[in-house]
């Protein structure tokens, strides 16, 4: 039975379609993985491209130069991306939407959906960006309900929730207005036309008296430091698993994921690769029956 900390709770502030909070996965992963049933695991949608944003007057221009962008930041984080992105995002709130309600489905279903809605524009270029694609790509997550997951994010109540992450995102505490730091994305408060919104991804570590803020692309013991200054004695190694193991529990698995969750022979047998635009994203054989991507060219390792 894990041990648990009393009153702690891990927020992150992400966005399904953010680049960096994806190339922050591995850390994450292995974060929550190390952490499970031991504190509360809060996510808060930021909302990265908001309906109020302004249309670009050269959608192929903006397309090319955010293309370039990502490129930019997977040479940093090594995270996979698309071969061609189809588009920049339109919108945030459809994959927000669907991941807030997949939470009402338990832990597993919502940590598979999310991955989907990231996968949909790093792994393929297709972002999730209205209700109808970000369905299709949480479509097959084993224990999903996809009647009920399609009503859920239509529904009033998760548009206030995920309203309410919105504004959350945007009261971001004093400490992350100004960061130093080494990493190329030290996570700096980012202003918005009325204040300031929190940098993706931010971790912030809270009991009901204290908090440690970990903005942007950190290493794993910046969160370790946070999180056991806040709950000393919690367990936070991480157990690296057998290479099956690792991609039984996660699903897919990135080549930084892989070499922080699991250990020895990779890839293991019957594990179906999808080449991206700068190496593999690694699926269970079950994963790949059922996921978007892979129907659209994976091939067998095994």
């Amino acid at each position: 039975m894990p041990t648990a900390a009393p009153e702690l709770e891990v927020v992150e502030y992400t966005d399904p379609l953010c680049p960096w909070a994806w190339g922050s996965e591995p850390v994450f992963r292995r974060l929550r993985t190390a952490l499970d049933g031991r504190v509360r695991w809060r996510r808060v949608y930021c909302i990265l491209f908001d309906v109020d944003d302004d249309p670009a007057p050269d959608p192929a221009a903006e397309t090319a130069w955010y293309a370039r962008y990502v490129e930019d930041i997977t040479v940093h984080t090594q995270a996979p991306r698309a071969v061609r992105l189809a588009r920049v995002a339109a919108s945030s709130w459809p994959a927000s939407l669907v991941a807030k309600a997949a939470e009402r489905q338990g832990v597993d279903v919502a940590e598979r959906v999310l991955r989907r809605l990231r996968e949909s524009v790093f792994a393929l270029g297709e972002p999730a960006d209205t209700i109808e694609l970000a369905l299709a790509w949480a479509a097959g997550v084993p224990g999903l309900d996809p009647v009920r997951l399609s009503a859920d994010a239509a529904c009033a109540d998760v548009l206030g929730q995920v309203h309410a992450d919105h504004a959350e995102a945007r009261r971001p505490v004093p400490e992350v207005r100004s960061v130093r730091g080494g990493s190329p994305h030290p996570g700096a408060a980012k202003e918005t036309e009325d204040g300031y919104r929190y940098a993706l991804p931010t971790l912030l570590v809270r009991t009901p008296t204290q908090y440690r803020a970990v903005p942007g692309r950190r290493p794993y013991e910046d969160y370790v430091a946070a999180i056991t200054e806040l709950a000393p004695g919690l367990p936070v190694d991480g157990e690296r698993l057998a290479t099956a193991r690792a991609l039984e529990r996660h699903r897919s698995l990135t080549e930084p994921e892989r070499r922080m969750l699991a250990q020895g022979p990779w890839p293991p047998a019957q594990a179906v690769r999808l080449d991206t635009g700068n190496g593999p994203l690694w699926l269970h054989p079950e994963e790949a029956a059922v996921h978007p991507a892979a129907r659209r060219g994976a091939s067998s390792a095994g």
